[in-house]
């Protein structure tokens, strides 16, 4: 009776612990696609390569929901073969994460260098009247890639810059860039910083589900082991 109240809790505490998974699902998939908005609407990065990353978020949450239903399932009716699939899974699931922010820590300091790229790309082709510049420039209250200056060799502005690169922005407000009304750091180096810092919080964050889902590994691996030595877990 000892062991069997013991498989009943952990069978229900499966059940608990999918629930919650589920939900970190529906958070990673709600961040994969507000980073992937953000990084195409406001970092001009639209290339496969940087969308590849909020992708793989999405596509890791809408995984960890089928994973979930199939958990929940398993323990529910308390069979082997879904318990052991749901178990092969999660396990899967836990080693991609790892290998991802493995990878993530070692590549973001290219980070940097792509957005140099881009923005230097972007600012070429302003005469297209691309306003997602200037969005970012008025966001993170910047101008220019390295600093206001390297507006001054871009058609058509010819040692101007543009209104968005005003403190307070008004017609024509960028003619003058002897002004102390000009933000004189590139925006380059403010997102880079603040990608940094959020990188600690994103990182964070996924070690605290790697680590829920190692817990969820456990409990599927001792309810399989109860169900195999043939008790009944009502």
């Amino acid at each position: 009776m000892a062991v069997e109240g013991g498989m009943k809790c952990i069978k229900y505490l499966i059940f608990i612990f999918n629930f919650l998974f589920w939900v970190s699902g529906i958070a990673l998939i709600v961040v994969g696609i507000l980073v992937q908005t953000q990084m195409n609407g406001t970092f001009l990065i639209s290339d496969s390569s940087a969308s590849g990353a909020p992708i793989v978020i999405i596509v890791v949450g809408v995984v960890i929901n089928f994973v979930a239903f199939f958990g929940c399932c398993g323990a529910w009716k308390e069979n082997y073969c879904m318990v052991t699939t749901f178990a092969i899974l999660i396990t899967l699931i836990f080693l991609i994460e790892i290998a991802a922010a493995i990878a993530g820590y070692i590549f973001k300091d290219q980070i940097r260098g792509v957005l140099e790229s881009k923005f230097n790309e972007t600012m070429h082709n302003y005469s297209n009247k691309n306003a997602s510049i200037d969005q970012l420039q008025k966001k993170f209250q910047c101008c220019g890639n390295i600093n206001y200056t390297d507006w001054f060799s871009i058609p058509p502005f010819n040692k101007t810059v543009p209104d968005s690169c005003c403190k307070t922005p008004s017609p024509d407000c960028g003619l003058n860039t002897t002004s102390s009304n000009i933000y004189q750091i590139g925006c380059v180096n403010l997102i880079d910083k603040w990608l940094k810092e959020n990188f600690v919080i994103v990182a964070g964050g996924a070690l605290g589900i790697a680590l829920f889902q190692l817990l969820g590994i456990i409990f599927a691996c001792v309810l399989m082991k109860g169900i195999r030595s043939g008790y009944e877990v009502m």
